[in-house]
């Protein structure tokens, strides 16, 4: 009986002893299977290779792209850099996006986009996960701490929680006031939005309501970025009529209604009624400078300030990667990309073209700073330190743009000095169907 129960015992020890073998064979062919992954990713090119690269950039910005692409390429013989212009403008880009993802054998090496746009695109795994590039020692950086790129930006560029996207043409909003009348009327640059409504309140009552305070260019970073301060993500769980969303409306359709807050309308843009002195200070991307340069009325200085609140936006569009493209195209396209976010062209980049660069070195450099044809880049590192994004979920594009009609809506109904209650009602069920269409 005790030699049976040896020799269970003994068989049971030689049992385990060929699990755990097995096991450690397993191991190690994974850890085989882990290496070989990793030098799946070629990290120098040696043959001819060409790299197609949609974009929609116009002016200055495309120049620039092509002053960089032609430095890229001095460095990277072995390396064509395709630059294949989609448009003037981003819905362009977006359609012809759109229209090749059923034929995927059409879509380019790498393209400008905003994230929203390729969730489907992710889902149905058209696009390459970027982070075993720039993780990786030879091609990448290594980490992505050694990136100099907040992690703000980074998280922007993720769909579903994956890395498909590497920072580049990004922005903020900052707030543009008129110097002038700032000083006509001792009124401070206001720090939150507090201070912004007394601000607008003093100029719009010693202007004798001839000049309103303060307008928003987007309504939609009104809304979500007022709401994420009150700890409310931008998602299909927010309630558009609650009383959190009610406060946030009406703060602004309250000041529209009396005067000292300015809805754009059918001006479009807030630059508009502030070059020609009708609004003493507006919200809206840093891009905003170019124009407030060309068309303010001579008889103004303009200043420029970090918005006024806790946290900002973060806006403009990354590159992605395709997976139909080679293992060669991809490295290759990922060599230019980490170009294209390297110091020395960031700083090109951000002088040449008026956006925020997404290297944070470069972003607090006091070589930055010191442009004297920008007043961004002063403020800029102390209003980009908290960034939110819109979130890349189902619909998300869709409920952002639906909260601006909604916000529209609303403000012409508080600029006629009628009720909007009922549009917000309406505007809930305009919201709730956008998420869920």
């Amino acid at each position: 009986m005790e030699k049976s129960k040896n020799m269970k015992f003994k068989s049971k020890i030689a049992t385990i002893g060929s699990v755990a073998l097995a096991l450690l064979g397993l191991s190690a062919c994974s850890n085989k299977q882990q290496q070989s992954s990793s030098t799946k990713i070629p990290t120098k090119i040696t043959k001819k290779t060409t790299v197609t690269f949609w974009y929609s950039l116009t002016g200055t910005s495309k120049s620039a792209l092509e002053k960089l692409t032609a430095d890229f390429e001095k460095k990277n013989p072995n390396i064509d850099i395709k630059l294949q212009s989609q448009g003037g403008n981003y819905s362009d880009l977006q359609a012809k996006l759109t229209s090749s993802f059923q034929s995927p054998k059409n879509l380019p090496t790498i393209t400008q986009a905003y994230p929203g746009w390729l969730y489907n695109a992710a889902k149905n795994k058209l696009l390459v996960n970027l982070k075993p590039y720039i993780t990786n020692q030879e091609i990448g950086w290594g980490s992505f701490a050694k990136t100099g790129i907040q992690s703000g930006l980074w998280d922007g560029a993720k769909i579903n929680g994956v890395q498909y996207g590497v920072p580049f043409n990004k922005s903020v909003e900052v707030l543009f006031y008129n110097k002038t009348m700032f000083t006509k009327y001792h009124v401070k640059v206001p720090t939150n939005m507090e201070e912004l409504k007394t601000a607008s309140q003093t100029i719009y009552e010693k202007s004798k309501h001839k000049v309103s305070g303060m307008g928003f260019d987007a309504l939609n970073n009104y809304y979500m970025l007022s709401m994420k301060e009150k700890g409310y993500e931008f998602d299909n769980k927010l309630d558009f009529a609650s009383a959190p969303s009610k406060a946030v409306i009406n703060y602004y359709a309250d000041g529209v209604k009396a005067g000292y807050f300015m809805q754009a309308g059918t001006q479009k843009y807030m630059s508009t009624p502030f070059d020609n002195g009708q609004v003493a200070m507006f919200i809206g991307s840093t891009a905003n400078e170019a124009y407030i340069k060309q068309g303010l009325n001579k008889k103004y200085e303009y200043g420029v300030a970090a918005r006024p609140s806790k946290m900002n936006v973060q806006q403009g569009t990354d590159i992605y990667m395709f997976n139909k493209a080679t293992a060669s195209q991809k490295s290759a396209a990922f060599m230019y990309l980490k170009f294209l976010a390297s110091k020395s062209s960031q700083l090109y980049w951000a002088q040449q073209t008026g956006y925020m660069p997404a290297n944070t070195s470069v972003l607090n450099s006091d070589v930055y700073k010191a442009n004297k044809d920008s007043k961004i880049p002063a403020i800029l590192g102390q209003t980009a330190k908290n960034l939110y994004f819109l979130p890349v979920t189902k619909n998300a594009t869709s409920a952002y743009d639906q909260v601006n009609a909604n916000m529209q809506t609303i403000l012409a109904q508080a600029g006629k000095k009628a009720s909007w209650s009922n549009a917000i009602t309406t505007g809930k069920a305009k919201l709730d169907a956008s998420w869920k269409q």
